[in-house]
């Protein structure tokens, strides 16, 4: 047989290396090493924090110095006194901050079956009067199987037999009425909380919408009525509702009050439509709306958000937690990851990098001082963000996760300014009208006896497009987000509502 050999190390060897490895002098220069890079790791983790905490203090300062405020104490609405505030008032309390859904007091117009619920209704965006039969129908037969809204025994006007139904919160909204005479409104809210505080505002703001798409109901039921005054008085207690969130630091709240806003506009535009509005009716009307201005509001709105932000950082920089609501099985669940071991520069640089993209593309989409929201600049500055989440870095993660939609955003407040714009020239064209039997030729003979100034058009600061068809009505508008004049065109999705984005923002009173 051939002369094998034994491949494995002797003993002896495997014995002088084991006492080697485990030998003193080993183990302590393993552990020197071991220390030494922990102490270079915690040093470049202090320098790195501290670098980071340093950036985002200069950067502070120096904004701040320039009147920024990064603060949540900033954004939080003043504090209101009991009896001066709108908020406070019983009854505001029982509309608005009641969380039974079947309180009496609530204005809720959509119950029993919903399938019978009507759902066209007229948009000045469209041209389109506000059929009131539906609403009649839906009425009396709710009153069939349930006593939710009285009705007469016959069928009377589809806008007696509407105002009549409406006529069950009478009572409260004559209530509610004295309560919006008060001078300042702060909802009862723990603003300190942040963005916590938002997700309490909430039910508010439902209710809000719900009541002031009773109160538009009413107030159109009241014109075709022949109760203008009546009429008047409801839209301007949804003005008034509408700007009681006003100062509310969050983008939502805006969001509301720009379609309880759209709700207004419909009765100012089917009495105007319908020539149903006095002379001094138009100009109240044009009073409080030159009240409403979406441009600084985006702004105010945009800083709100920005705070509440810098705060959810700064929380979880000392706590060293991030919680979010994760969806399961149809209910909500509050989940909390640790970040026990995550560097505080994680936190300061991200604070920098959101704080930075603010100011550098948010704010500036609203020109202040030109009265100018420029599309071409809000969509550079959609993409400009949008790119930098095209590398990941952890200085960024947490900034680009909680980055508004700003898009989007600053188009809808550019329509609603534009739409205010809009429905004050109109008044101020239906007083000319009055006062001379027609519509006037150009828009410059409205200054200054029924206008103090003409509004621009805030997409381009040139002045708006107006021309008097051959039916001796008129066509104003807006050239719109696309920036284009598609000569009084709006633009209509398939099932027929306007589209923001395209067309023309267009008020008249036919279509041709």
């Amino acid at each position: 047989m051939p002369e094998t050999r034994d491949i494995n190390p002797s003993p002896s060897i495997l014995a002088r290396l084991a006492r080697w490895l485990f030998s003193w002098k080993t183990i302590r220069r393993a552990l020197v090493t071991l220390v030494t890079l922990v102490t270079l790791l915690a040093l470049v983790i202090t320098e790195e924090n501290w670098r980071g905490k340093r950036a985002w203090e200069r950067y502070r300062q120096e904004w701040e110095a320039k009147g920024e405020r990064f603060d949540l104490a900033s954004v939080i609405p003043p504090v209101v006194p009991d009896a001066q505030n709108f908020f406070a008032a019983p009854i505001v309390s029982r509309v608005l901050g009641s969380t039974n859904a079947q309180t009496p007091a609530e204005f809720n117009l959509y119950r029993g079956d919903s399938e019978k619920w009507p759902t066209k209704g007229g948009s000045w965006r469209t041209a389109t009067l506000t059929d009131l039969k539906p609403w009649q129908q839906y009425f009396r037969d709710l009153a069939g199987s349930t006593n939710a809204f009285p009705v007469a025994p016959q069928p009377q006007s589809p806008a007696a037999d509407v105002l009549l139904a409406l006529s069950e919160f009478d009572p409260v909204l004559e209530a509610l009425r004295q309560a919006s005479q008060r001078a300042g409104a702060r909802v009862p809210l723990q603003y300190e909380n942040g963005f916590e505080s938002a997700t309490a505002l909430l039910p508010y703001l439902a209710r809000l919408k719900g009541s002031g798409q009773m109160l538009e109901l009413r107030a159109l039921a009241e014109l075709d009525d022949g109760q203008s005054d009546q009429a008047l008085a409801d839209v301007k207690l949804l003005l008034r509702l509408t700007d009681s969130i006003r100062n509310q630091p969050f983008l939502i709240s805006h969001l509301v009050r720009m379609a309880m806003m759209a709700l207004t506009l419909q009765p100012v535009y089917e009495g105007l439509a319908q020539h149903r509005w006095s002379e001094a009716q138009l100009v109240e009307l044009e009073r409080v709306l030159a009240k409403l201005d979406f441009l600084p509001d985006y702004q105010a709105g945009m800083r709100g958000e920005r705070a509440c932000a810098l705060a959810a950082f700064e929380a979880q920089r000392t706590t060293r937690e991030i919680q979010t609501v994760e969806e399961s099985h149809g209910t909500n669940r509050l989940v909390t990851t640790s970040l026990r071991f995550m560097p505080s520069a994680f936190f300061y640089q991200n604070e920098l990098a959101f704080a930075k993209l603010h100011q550098q593309y948010v704010l500036p989409m609203v020109d202040l001082t030109n009265r100018v929201v420029s599309p071409a600049v809000a969509q550079a500055s959609a993409a400009a963000v949008k790119s930098q989440g095209q590398s990941y870095s952890p200085y960024k993660a947490q900034a680009l996760m909680l980055f508004p939609a700003i898009g989007k955003a600053v188009e809808k407040f550019a329509f609603a300014q534009a739409s205010v714009d809009l429905a004050r020239v109109a008044c101020a064209l239906e007083r000319y009208r009055l006062a001379h039997g027609s519509y006037p030729e150009t828009l410059d003979v409205l200054v200054p006896q029924f206008l103090a100034q003409l509004p621009h058009d805030i997409i381009n600061g040139q002045p708006l497009k107006y021309r008097r068809p051959e039916d001796g009505s008129f066509v104003l508008y807006s050239v719109g987000w696309n920036q284009t004049d598609d000569g009084g065109t709006v633009a209509l999705s398939k099932g027929k509502s306007s589209l923001v984005a395209q067309g023309d923002w267009v008020w008249r009173y036919r279509w041709e």
